[in-house]
């Protein structure tokens, strides 16, 4: 949770049992609520401030639910599917998540994505070959040139 109102990451996949922690690492209050609409079938309902249901949880925030910058809130998933959440008074500018629970581990992190296409990448090692070459091709004539012309051998 930022001060620019969003959830960072927005999307996570975890495994059954795994504990999601949502810290606030602004200075603007927020709250982790679940949309009761969004939890998949026989998940229980879980929000910061400890509440039963997304009714109470709105109507009681900002004086229960709220997390204060520095803060943190934490829930375990014990039931698979896709957990929508939202926090409450950042709702209407798109401060909403989603935390995607598998019995599988989630998929394992490869790095940095490629932001070049591979076309991209094949022509600028091409141009640099070509261009390598020239330049050698001008070194060696410049080092071991010489006059080829008919006639300018030295020679009168």
């Amino acid at each position: 949770m930022t001060d620019s109102l969003v959830f960072d990451p927005e999307e996570v996949t975890v495994q059954v049992g795994t504990e999601v922690v949502w810290e606030n690492v602004g200075s603007v209050g927020h709250s982790v609520t679940a949309y009761a609409d969004e939890l998949p079938d026989g998940a229980e309902y879980w929000a910061s401030g400890g509440f039963g249901d997304e009714s109470s949880a709105r109507s009681a925030y900002p004086s229960r639910g709220d997390v204060p910058g520095g803060e943190s809130y934490s829930h375990t998933f014990e039931t698979t599917g896709t957990h929508g959440y939202f926090c409450i008074p950042h709702e209407s500018v798109g401060m909403v998540g989603e935390v995607v629970v598998t019995e599988d581990p989630p998929p394992e992190d490869t790095g940095f994505e490629t932001l070049v296409p591979n076309s991209a990448q094949t022509l600028v090692a091409t141009l640099t070959a070509a261009l390598t070459a020239i330049l050698a091709l001008g070194w060696a004539f410049m080092k071991y040139g010489g006059d080829y012309r008919e006639g300018s051998g030295g020679e009168s």
